[in-house]
C-alpha cells in the first residue's frame, strides 16, 4: 500500500498539517483532498471523548473521527472531499467521496491490485496501464458533453460516484451509498417562514466557508447566486475581495451587473476584461480535464481562476443555486411539455410540421426554438428533457458516426435520463428533472468544470449553495417556492429583493459562457476544420467526413447553429491526440 499527496495548504500551513498523515500509533493513514467545514465542531466533540490533536488541520480530525466511529465518520463530515484511508490492523482500505461530488476520485483494478487518484491521467504513470478509449463512454460524451459517472473515458478506469464509499477488505470490494437527497415529504410552509429559513441556511453556509489560513475572495458573476454569497460575506468578514470577468461581446458581458453588487457592498473589486485566445488555451484545457469535456464555459472559468489566484488562494462562488431552486429555462419547458402532452398526438404532430415550415421561411433563433420544442413534443416529457440536454441526439449521432463506431456502442443516452427520472422520489415532473441534474449534470459537468479549472492554478473553490443542509432544505420546499409562473428561483429572488441592488433583478440570466458561435466563424473555425478534417481524425474511422463538412458549412453560413456540436468534436479530437495517440509526461508547455 502506498499513498501520495500534493498539498494545497489552506488550513494549518505548518508541517504538522502535511499529508499523507498517520495517527499517533501509525495504525491509520489518510490522504485527503478537500475541506471539512464542520471540523471545529467535530474536533470539540472528539476532544470531549478523549482524543488529542497535534495539529490544527481538518485532516487530523478525520483520522480521529474514523478511530471513534469507523466508517460512520463519513456521514458526519460536512464539506467537500475525496479521501483514502488505510486501516493497517484491519488491512482495510476506505475510499469515500463527498455527498454532491465536488471532489473527484478515480480508481482502477487489475491483477496487481487497486489504484486510485484525483485525475484519470494519473494512471498513465503506471507502466502496465494501456490507455485505451472506452467507446461507450465516448458515445455518452457526444450526447451529454461530459462522461457520466461511473464511467471514464479510459477502459478500466472508473469514477466513484458522489455520496459513495468503497471498502476493500479481505479480498472483497464493496461500494455503498451513504447519502441521498430526498424530495419526499415536502412541507407545507408559509413563504415568510421559508424565506427566514433560507436566509439562516445561506448565512450559515457562507460562514462555514470563510474558515481559512490563506487569503480568500469570491467569484462575482452578477447573477443572483454569487451576488447573494457576496452579500453575506460582506456581513461576516471585515473585507471582501471580488473578481469578475468580462468580454467584448456585450451579450456575454456581466461586468456591469457585478459592479452593482461590488459597489453596494464596498468590496475590493477586480475586473478582468479578456479576449481569451482559445486556440492557444485549448491544449492546456484538454490536459487539465484529462477526459473529453465540452462545456465551453470551462474556458472563462479557467481564465478567471488563473487571474484570481494572483490575489487569493480560496474563492467562494454561487454554484448550485440553479439546481436547488429551479434556475434553468428547461425546468419551465419541462412543465410546459407536461401540459402540451395532454393535447392529442395528431394535433401536436400538425403543430410540429407547421413550426418546421415556419422555421424555413423565417430562420430566426426564436422560431427554431419553437420548432425544436414542438418537434420533441411528440415524445414523453422526460424523453424531451433528455433531448434538450444532448449535444448529439440519436438521429444526428447516427448520421455522424460510422458503422464501426455504432456497432461497438449502445445508444443509451435517453435510457440514462429515463433511469434518473424513474429512480427519483420527487413528487412532480419538474422536480424529477431537478433531481436528475443534481445526480448527473451537476457532479459530472458543472463541478468538474470548476474543480479542474481552479485546482489547475492552485485555487480552491467553495460553494455555499452546495451545503448539504441547505440542499436538503430546498429539496423539501414545495415547487411553487422554486418555480412560480415564469419566475425561476422564486424564493432566492425574494431574498435578493432585500439584499441586492434593484436593477440586478431585472437583468436576464446570461450564464457563464464565451462567444464560441462567433469564434467558429473566425480563427477557431479554421483551426477546428483543419483538425477535424485532417488525416489523424479521419484515420480513426469514427466520423463521416461529409457530415462534419456539412456542420461547418451550415454554421459558417448562419443557416444553423452548430457551435456546441463542433466544440464537442474539437475537444474530443484534441483529447485523442493528447492521451491516446501519445502518452504525455506533463501539461503543454511544461518541462515534464
Amino acid at each position: 500500500m502506498g499513498f501520495g499527496h500534493r498539498r494545497l495548504a489552506i488550513i494549518d500551513l505548518s508541517p504538522l498539517g502535511a499529508q499523507p498523515m498517520q495517527s499517533d500509533d501509525g495504525a491509520v493513514t489518510i490522504t485527503f483532498n478537500g475541506e471539512i467545514y464542520n471540523y471545529l465542531e467535530l474536533r470539540h466533540d472528539l476532544t470531549q471523548r478523549g482524543h488529542r490533536f497535534r495539529s490544527h488541520s481538518d485532516t487530523e480530525v478525520i483520522l480521529a473521527a474514523y478511530r471513534e466511529w469507523g466508517t460512520g465518520a463519513i456521514e458526519k463530515l460536512a464539506g467537500m472531499f475525496a479521501l483514502a484511508l488505510w486501516d493497517a490492523p484491519r488491512r482495510r482500505l476506505l475510499l469515500a467521496r463527498d455527498r454532491v461530488g465536488k471532489k473527484p476520485l478515480f480508481y482502477r483494478t487489475d491483477a496487481a491490485g487497486l489504484s486510485f487518484a484525483s485525475e484519470a491521467k494519473a494512471f498513465l504513470a503506471e507502466p502496465e496501464f494501456n490507455a485505451t478509449p472506452d467507446l461507450q463512454a465516448i458515445s455518452e460524451y457526444l450526447s451529454f458533453q461530459y462522461v457520466p459517472a461511473p464511467r471514464s473515458a479510459f477502459v478500466g478506469v472508473h469514477k466513484l460516484p458522489p455520496a459513495h464509499m468503497m471498502i476493500v477488505e479481505d479480498g472483497r470490494m464493496t461500494t455503498t451509498r451513504y447519502w441521498r437527497l430526498s424530495y419526499a415529504g415536502q412541507r407545507d410552509i408559509a413563504e415568510g417562514d421559508a424565506l427566514e429559513q433560507l436566509d439562516a441556511h445561506l448565512r450559515q453556509a457562507v460562514k462555514r466557508r470563510l474558515i481559512s489560513d490563506v487569503p480568500l475572495g469570491a467569484f462575482l458573476s452578477g447573477g443572483i447566486d454569487s451576488s447573494l454569497v457576496v452579500s453575506y460575506m460582506a456581513e461576516l468578514a471585515p473585507t471582501v475581495r471580488t473578481f469578475s470577468i468580462g468580454f467584448a461581446e456585450q451579450e456575454y458581458n456581466e461586468l456591469p451587473a457585478a459592479r452593482l453588487v461590488a459597489e453596494r457592498y464596498a468590496t475590493q473589486h477586480v475586473e478582468f476584461v479578456v479576449e481569451p485566445e482559445a486556440v492557444k488555451l485549448l491544449p492546456q484545457l484538454v490536459w487539465h480535464y484529462g477526459e473529453p469535456y465540452a462545456d465551453s464555459s470551462a474556458l472563462p472559468t479557467y481564465v478567471l481562476s488563473e487571474l484570481t489566484r494572483r490575489h487569493v488562494t480560496v474563492a467562494l462562488n454561487g454554484d448550485g443555486g440553479d439546481e436547488s431552486f429551479a434556475g434553468y429555462d428547461r425546468y419551465r419547458a419541462l412543465r410546459l411539455a407536461q401540459t402540451v402532452a395532454r393535447v392529442p398526438a395528431p394535433v401536436r404532430l400538425a403543430a410540429a410540421l407547421g413550426a418546421s415550415a415556419l422555421a424555413k421561411l423565417v430562420p430566426h433563433r426564436q422560431t427554431r426554438r419553437i420548432q425544436r420544442f414542438l418537434n420533441r413534443s411528440v415524445a414523453a416529457p422526460h424523453r424531451q428533457y433528455a433531448r434538450w440536454m444532448m449535444h448529439f441526439d440519436s438521429p444526428l449521432k447516427h448520421q455522424l458516426m460510422t458503422d464501426s463506431f455504432l456497432s461497438a456502442t449502445t445508444e443509451n443516452a435517453e435510457d440514462i435520463v429515463d433511469g434518473l427520472f424513474a429512480s427519483s422520489d420527487a413528487p412532480t415532473l419538474v422536480e424529477q428533472g431537478i433531481d436528475s441534474d443534481v445526480r448527473s449534470y451537476l457532479p459530472d459537468d458543472l463541478l468538474v468544470k470548476v474543480d479542474v479549472a481552479t485546482m489547475a492554478h492552485g485555487l480552491e473553490g467553495r460553494s455555499p449553495f452546495l451545503d448539504h443542509e441547505l440542499m436538503e432544505f430546498a429539496a423539501r420546499l414545495p415547487l411553487n417556492l422554486k418555480l412560480r409562473g415564469r419566475v425561476q428561483k422564486y424564493l432566492p429572488r425574494q431574498l435578493a429583493k432585500k439584499r441586492l441592488p434593484a436593477g440586478l433583478l431585472s437583468l436576464p440570466k446570461k450564464g457563464f459562457g464565451v462567444p464560441i458561435d462567433h469564434w467558429f466563424r473566425k480563427d477557431l473555425g479554421v483551426f477546428a476544420r483543419d483538425l477535424l478534417l485532417g488525416g489523424r481524425a479521419g484515420a480513426r474511422g469514427f466520423m463521416h467526413r461529409p457530415v462534419v463538412e456539412r456542420l461547418f458549412a451550415e454554421h459558417q453560413s448562419g443557416r444553423r447553429q452548430w457551435h456546441y456540436q463542433l466544440w464537442n468534436l474539437l475537444m474530443l479530437e484534441l483529447w485523442f491526440q493528447m492521451f491516446i495517440d501519445r502518452r504525455p509526461d506533463g501539461p503543454p508547455g511544461s518541462a515534464g
